[in-house]
């Protein structure tokens, strides 16, 4: 019999400098599981950056030799696009916004939870990565009585409609409207689980769990980029 080859584990570049944070965040990371580098500055990461590539960042706001969006900014400058998680113990919201504005996906706050922390990485790493497939056929076809055309013609029409579905949900959340995010995410969610769109249901479900959410939008988007793509 002949077996797939075991998938890749993701690669994570940690910028942490206070050894128990780092510690903490490593190991949990390595449970996820991926694999992981390690830099305490600037001046490592870019070292580790230069010596391989990695499908996530996860970087301190601050660190000795300056701050993590610094860091990001040369990166990019140096045209590395790899997507990038900050995190920080500060809860002030203009640093946040500052970090976001600089180009991370998402600020995570620390102390986090494991559960938090693994769900933030899922939300954010390569699809290979996620258990969940971009489209469940089992899942379609046992919603509409095992008909494959149905199935078929249903995803067509759902995809037509998903980029005025995703325009309507954020125009609702660019106005604090929070009783048309969740009136738009239950149609959305209902939608998915007849055509099968099981990776958007998830990001849809993260959605109605935090209406107003930056994050949870962006990752919502992210889905919805990646259905639309093919």
């Amino acid at each position: 019999m002949n077996h797939s080859p075991a998938p890749a584990l993701p690669r994570l570049l940690l910028v942490e400098d206070d050894p128990v944070n780092a510690a903490f965040l490593a190991a949990a990371c390595i449970t996820l599981p991926a694999w992981v580098v390690q830099a305490g500055s600037l001046t490592e990461a870019r070292t580790a950056c230069e010596d391989g590539r990695f499908d996530l960042f996860l970087f301190d706001a601050h660190l000795p030799d300056g701050r993590g969006e610094d860091l990001l900014r040369s990166l990019r400058d140096a045209g590395i696009d790899t997507l990038a998680l900050a995190h920080t113990a500060e809860a002030e919201a203009e640093l946040h916004a500052r970090l976001l504005a600089a180009g991370f996906v998402e600020v995570l706050r620390k102390p986090l939870a494991v559960a938090d922390l693994h769900a933030a990485l899922h939300r954010w790493l390569p699809a290979a990565t996620n258990p969940r497939p971009c489209w469940d056929d089992a899942a379609a076809l046992a919603a509409l009585g095992g008909q494959a055309a149905h199935v078929q013609a249903l995803r067509a029409m759902f995809l037509t409609e998903l980029p005025g579905q995703r325009a309507c949900i954020a125009s609702a959340v660019a106005d604090g409207d929070d009783a048309t995010v969740r009136a738009e995410l239950h149609r959305l969610v209902a939608s998915c689980g007849f055509v099968g769109a099981a990776r958007l249901g998830d990001a849809v479900q993260a959605l109605r769990a935090a209406p107003l959410d930056a994050a949870a939008l962006r990752a919502l988007d992210a889905a919805i980029d990646e259905l639309l793509r093919g």
